[in-house]
């Protein structure tokens, strides 16, 4: 394999990977608001992804059967309507049972409620993941259309010797990924609404004497941490097969995501998932598919050794 062969497969893995992390970074995104404002570590994050993924598939296979709908962009679409409809869904979780495990109810328990807090997230992580395995079975399954099949190409280049095909379907997705992740970082920063969720995370003991009700900013940053997850979810669903478990796969690549970022960071977070996306597309131009992750890892402990904090992550930084 000649000089240009290679540059062609790390041209194309690399592309690869930006349009993966892109999705990857929108997850990440969703995880760290949940930690970002109400401090808590979720263990079943990628669980809500994968209900976005089965929403979108149900979804398609029900509306992609009358003709007035457009099957070539409705995949998009039910992914977006993913996410409020898992948004619901984290709302009457965190009200029936996060609720009592955090906020103002974690202080009258052992460790500030966190042993609690491990140890639901964890069996709503467990309880998803096999109430999914009765109602959906365990076959793969995905929501596939004509762009996930369809590549532009880029080039040739280099004397007709490069060329860089990009998946459609995977574009969309990206570029959907990283519009969501700016309206959601426009909400937090110039609405009410997202200075409030600021506010209850940076102290919400003085959030509260402005009036601010520290419940009610825990339960919409669960339901919008879980929401936009679920975006991602439904995304990824146009671009690869999944089953009930799948979120186990995807909730470490989110966690290394967030870490590398730094915690709390919206900015860091898309950023790290960005890069945990080409760290794992280019790493399989020289290492077996099993491998992949092992790269991750070893770069994520490189990074955290120099720079514990992360990317963008500060030590007194909250959300």
């Amino acid at each position: 394999m000649d000089a240009l062969q290679y540059l062609e497969n790390f041209l194309q893995s690399l592309v690869a990977g930006l349009l993966m992390g892109a999705m990857y970074g929108l997850m990440c995104v969703g995880l760290t608001i949940i930690f970002g404002v109400m401090r808590v570590i979720n263990f079943a994050q990628g669980e809500f992804m994968m209900l976005g993924m089965y929403f979108a598939y149900f979804c398609f296979a029900w509306f992609g059967s009358y003709a007035f709908f457009d099957g070539l962009w409705l995949p998009f679409l039910l992914a977006l309507l993913a996410g409020p409809a898992v948004f619901l869904v984290g709302l009457v979780l965190h009200r029936l049972l996060i609720n009592a495990v955090t906020g103002r109810q974690a202080s009258q328990l052992e460790a500030q409620g966190h042993y609690a807090q491990l140890v639901l997230t964890l069996g709503i992580a467990l309880v998803l993941q096999n109430g999914g395995l009765f109602l959906f079975g365990s076959s793969p399954v995905s929501v596939s259309n004509e762009l996930s099949y369809s590549a532009w190409e880029w080039g040739p280049m280099i004397g007709d010797r490069v060329s860089v095909f990009v998946n459609q379907a995977q574009t969309v997705s990206a570029i959907l990924a990283v519009f969501v992740v700016i309206g959601f970082g426009l909400l937090m920063a110039r609405t009410r609404l997202g200075k409030s969720l600021r506010a209850s995370a940076d102290n919400p003991d003085a959030a509260i004497y402005m009036g601010i009700n520290v419940d009610r900013a825990h339960r919409l940053a669960f339901g919008f941490g879980v929401g936009i997850t679920a975006i991602g979810g439904g995304l990824l669903a146009s671009n690869a097969p999944f089953q009930p478990y799948i979120g186990t796969e995807y909730v470490i690549i989110m966690y290394a995501g967030v870490v590398l970022g730094g915690l709390g960071s919206i900015r860091g977070a898309f950023l790290g998932g960005l890069s945990i996306g080409v760290l794992q597309q280019v790493s399989a131009i020289i290492l077996p598919n099993q491998l992949q992750n092992t790269v991750i890892f070893i770069c994520f402990l490189i990074i955290i050794l120099f720079r514990p904090q992360g990317f963008f992550g500060k030590k007194d930084r909250t959300a």
